[in-house]
């Protein structure tokens, strides 16, 4: 297989991300064309680098710093998760806000972040955690939790105190879900599928979402009941038991990214 059979389909995700880190299409654009350039100039070395897409990132990031970009930033280009990160970006430190993007926007793993900019997978999950406590510091909020286990729930709130935000409420139930909402507005819900009361989560998050539009991320022991591949399916969904560094990386993903979630269709939203 050639070279740019291997590189193609992995081109319009590396334009997204140059477009997402140098704040618009044209000069996204540009650091993608030289580094096709020079993988089409030493193909050997470009293979030497190791995975396909972690070496395709690895070289455009080593021409970043190499040519000027067209600073003009065309609104009508980015989509409406790229425009509410626009709006945060620029505040973020260079390094961190790189292996955010590559993290939260690519999908690398930290390991494979650590390859791509050359450091310690510590040194990776360190400039993470800095673009997250950014985030927070930026896009401060408050945030309802939707959980019926007291002891998650507490571990839930400390953890999201701790990164800056206010917990306006804990919710056990359907109703006090709902009623939370409306007293508080907050700026993210974090819910269980599986509420005290019987009821579904989920359904009191179709009730909300009826009436506020907040960005939602659920909490449940079934995600492969929820990603399905097939609309409708929650846009954040984390898997219990949680682990501390995912939970916090997907609020911070959530808040910048400005992803509002939209109502599920009730009779496919639960499986049991």
């Amino acid at each position: 297989m050639s070279v740019s059979q291997e590189i193609s389909a992995h081109i319009p995700y590396l334009r997204r991300f140059g477009r997402a880190l140098s704040g618009s299409q044209g000069g996204g654009d540009a650091y993608v064309l030289a580094t096709l350039e020079a993988i089409v100039a030493d193909p050997e070395a470009f293979r030497a680098g190791g995975e396909t897409r972690a070496s395709l990132y690895r070289t455009f990031l080593t021409l970043w710093g190499s040519m000027p970009v067209n600073e003009h930033v065309d609104p009508n280009i980015l989509s409406p998760d790229e425009r509410g990160a626009r709006r945060n970006l620029d505040a973020i430190p260079l390094r961190p806000r790189i292996a955010f993007l590559l993290a939260s926007l690519e999908g690398f793993d930290t390991e494979q972040v650590a390859s791509i900019l050359g450091v310690t997978p510590k040194d990776a999950t360190s400039l993470i955690d800095q673009a997250g406590k950014e985030i927070a510091h930026q896009i401060r909020t408050d945030v309802l939790i939707i959980e019926d286990e007291p002891f998650i729930a507490l571990d839930i709130q400390t953890l999201v105190e701790d990164l800056g935000h206010r917990v306006v409420g804990v919710a056990r139930t359907h109703k006090e879900a709902v009623d939370a909402v409306r007293i508080h507005k907050p700026g993210l819900i974090l819910a269980d599928i599986q509420l005290a009361d019987g009821s579904s989560g989920l359904e009191a998050v179709n009730q909300i979402l009826g009436e506020f539009q907040v960005p939602v991320i659920f909490i449940t022991a079934y995600p492969e009941r929820f990603l399905t591949g097939r609309p409708p399916e929650p846009a954040f969904l984390i898997t219990k038991p949680f682990g501390v560094d995912a939970l916090k990386a997907v609020i911070s993903q959530a808040l910048f990214f400005d992803r509002r979630s939209q109502r599920r269709n009730g009779p496919q939203a639960v499986d049991a």
